[in-house]
């Protein structure tokens, strides 16, 4: 198995590499279609490129730049692979994790490589489909298999033979559906159904086959999985939602949107990674937490902070007939004085929402804290102390002993 590995990672590598110069003359070639085609193979239209080479910006200069975030972002996928198996190859779930990482990462998901290696070079078909298709594989049976390495229910092992059925033929024969005159919609209604499925299996399997630690793996996948998801939703919706936007919209908006697409999807390996290798050391709960409140923490602040400079800019001309970098410092101190109240609101509201049990416990741990200051009653604060213990931990049994002052033996209060 581990000689298997090696044998495609280093197909994968070579696949990488060779690809490179080929996608510096992809990326170098002006494309002539609409900007949404265009944006998706991630060349300039001629416009863009006239207005980049008023900034200085040539198309060869887009070329490396381009070619230089998409190596990147497959190399990632390939370290975290490469490291899963260097650290934990004796452990043939921790194989297939690593696999998928290798083969989906440098191309599956970052097709882009590979189709203009095969259109420019007919001899890597064999190769490259090979690899994408083994990553296609990885990526379903990491998603059906990880992190207990088994198909439960057992009957989930139909959706992944009935996904791969779908998928495979159309690295082979592009169109294969539509020569079988099926519409496009029942072709993404059959795609979304068996990824529905797989989800469904997965919330399955999280509530009644994983242990406490193959759960907290799991929620690192599905956090990152879900980061980069809401992160790609949220960049790309107002394009997709909003007729004519790819019309409307600004060259370097369309630009940017194509340099960060491979940025945004790397928390998916990185947290597989975690959830592989380091799961033990960090507390998932803690950092959904601290996303989560400064996430609306920042997301807040940048409303109050527009709203507040645009408001004070409208006042300022309607007063004064101009504008000011008065509203600006205004706006930077109302700021600074909000962050402490604000986050500490929303870590309440996401405790009490979220963390339920922790917030309940925090609430009593202060009470208790309180009433310690005041009471003088041993007989009260030790039953109080008891209270407190069952309800913040929530033991099967509270007993609490005491040295008394003669050095008796111990008096134990229940």
């Amino acid at each position: 198995m581990r000689a298997a590995w090696v044998a495609v990672a280093l197909a994968a590598l070579v696949v990488l590499i060779f690809s490179v110069p080929v996608l510096l003359g992809h990326f170098g070639t002006l494309c002539r279609g609409s900007a949404q085609s265009c944006m998706e193979t991630g060349r300039l239209t001629p416009e863009e490129a006239r207005a980049f080479a008023e900034l200085g910006l040539s198309t060869s200069g887009h070329a490396a730049l381009m070619v230089g975030v998409d190596t990147f972002s497959r190399l990632v996928w390939f370290a975290v692979g490469a490291a899963i198996f260097l650290r934990r190859s004796d452990d043939p779930m921790a194989l297939l994790v690593a696999l998928f990482l290798v083969t989906f990462g440098t191309a599956t998901f970052a097709t882009d490589g590979v189709e203009a290696l095969i259109s420019s070079h007919p001899a890597w078909l064999v190769p490259g489909r090979s690899v994408q298709i083994l990553g296609e594989i990885g990526a379903v049976m990491f998603f059906l298999l990880f992190p207990n390495g088994r198909f439960a229910p057992r009957w989930t092992l139909w959706i992944a033979v009935a996904f791969l059925v779908y998928q495979i033929p159309s690295y082979f024969f592009p169109g294969f559906y539509s020569w079988l005159f099926i519409p496009e919609s029942a072709q993404g209604a059959v795609f979304m159904g068996l990824v529905l499925g797989m989800v469904g299996t997965q919330v399955y399997r999280y509530r009644n086959v994983y242990s406490p630690r193959q759960r907290r793996q799991t929620r690192w996948v599905i956090a990152g999985a879900a980061l980069s998801i809401c992160a790609l939703f949220g960049v790309l919706a107002p394009l997709w939602l909003l007729p004519g936007t790819w019309s409307a919209a600004s060259p370097f908006v369309l630009y940017l949107i194509g340099v960060l697409v491979p940025f945004i999807m790397l928390p998916i390996p990185l947290s597989i990674g975690v959830a592989v290798l380091r799961s033990g050391l960090f507390d998932i709960d803690v950092v959904i937490n601290r996303a989560l409140v400064y996430t609306a923490l920042t997301v807040s602040l940048v409303l109050v902070y527009v709203s507040v400079v645009v408001s004070l800019q409208a006042g300022l001309r309607w007063l004064t007939g101009s504008s000011s970098d008065l509203a600006v410092v205004a706006s930077t101190l109302a700021i600074a004085a909000l962050f402490v109240p604000l986050r500490r609101r929303f870590q309440r509201a996401i405790d009490s929402r979220f963390y339920r049990r922790k917030y309940d416990a925090q609430k009593t741990l202060a009470a208790f804290s309180a009433r310690l200051r005041d009471e003088t009653d041993l007989g009260a604060l030790t039953g109080d102390l008891v209270a407190v213990a069952r309800d913040t931990m929530q033991p099967e049994h509270v007993t609490l002993w005491l040295r008394s002052p003669e050095r008796t033996p111990r008096e134990t209060l229940e």
